[in-house]
């Protein structure tokens, strides 16, 4: 302690020492040189450029940009890093859409013997674009699995890129847009089987609130078994706000309700127009504002003692229905 005091002594010695006196300039540190801002011949010190200042924080971010250069907006992503079973492994590695990192798959499955033509299949695919083939112990596997039956299959990729409303709703020629909005589905298998549906539909985009409800999870791209690589996607942080939009681009928004006075088969002519199918949660159905943002409100007739469908069947029986009406018009001419 007396030595720490001692050295602490000096040191504010030392700098009273070093305090400049009155009416004399402070002394440059040793081994160093003071650089002048003037000009040669005098006058005022040369403002520093905006290039100056641009170069600071380039050590942490390891790019230099001056203001006002141009940056890249970064692209919104919903997920899907993580995508088990057989079927939505297969799907992500043909469709392309996304780099993957590894493909995981259980030692037991690539048994000459007890080898599955499909696991076969994605190892070839696989090794064909150059994504890495793991094989793991089936225990490992499943411990890393988020879902409850993985199949022995895991890849992992980079993160789906969300899709703007206003592409969505964009007219194409002689294709009207065709739309599914899903009001706060939190069930993942259910809303992987309506993505599964819209992709066999033909379903042009389908709109996610963005709060209270299930997004891209391993079990919503098992469910939907390879329709998350093909079926764009949009979260909108307000589902009765983005409705709006699509209303004013000129697509009919069309609610699905237990309660509603009017059949889905008796749409008739408006499946040719622009169309946005609006289904509603497991249980609550529409909420209130979702339903006033509707230009018509319409149920599925159910000719049994059940009152109504899971939404997933529901979205099957809406989406195919308007489907059949586009088809079968499309045939007539």
């Amino acid at each position: 302690m007396a030595g720490r005091q001692r050295a602490g002594d000096g040191g504010r010695r030392g700098q009273q020492r070093a305090a400049p006196s009155k009416g004399r300039a402070a002394p440059a540190p040793r081994g160093r040189t003071q650089k002048s801002t003037a000009k040669k011949g005098g006058g005022q010190p040369r403002p520093p450029t905006s290039r100056q200042f641009a170069s600071r924080g380039a050590g942490r971010t390891g790019r230099i940009a001056a203001p006002g250069d141009d940056k890249r907006k970064p692209e919104k992503t919903l997920g899907g890093e993580q995508v088990e079973g057989r079927q939505a492994v297969r799907e992500l590695l043909i469709a392309g859409r996304r780099k993957v990192s590894e493909v995981w798959v259980a030692t037991d499955l690539l048994d000459g013997e007890t080898a599955s033509d499909i696991v076969t299949d994605i190892v070839d695919i696989a090794r064909s674009v150059r994504a890495p083939v793991q094989e793991v112990n089936r225990k490992r596997l499943e411990a890393k699995a988020r879902s409850e039956a993985p199949q022995g299959v895991i890849a992992f990729a980079a993160p789906l890129v969300e899709t703007e409303l206003a592409e969505m709703i964009k007219r194409r020629p002689g294709r009207a847009p065709f739309l599914v909005a899903v009001d706060g589905v939190t069930d993942p298998g259910n809303l992987g089987a309506i993505l599964r549906c819209c992709d066999g539909a033909g379903v042009d985009g389908v709109l996610l609130p963005r709060h209270r409800a299930v997004h891209i999870s391993p079990t919503v791209a098992k469910a939907a078994a390879g329709a998350v690589e093909h079926v764009p996607m949009a979260l909108v942080g307000g589902l009765p706000a983005a409705l709006a939009r699509v209303k004013d681009a000129g697509i009919w928004v069309i609610g699905l309700d237990d309660g509603a006075d009017r059949d889905l088969f008796d749409i008739g002519d408006l499946a040719l127009e622009g169309v946005c199918l609006v289904l509603g949660a497991e249980g609550a159905g529409l909420a209130r504002l979702t339903r006033e943002r509707c230009d018509m409100i319409v149920s599925i007739p159910m000719l049994g003692r059940l009152s109504s469908l899971n939404v997933s069947a529901a979205a099957a029986l809406a989406t195919y229905e308007i489907a059949r009406q586009r088809r079968a018009t499309t045939q007539q001419r």
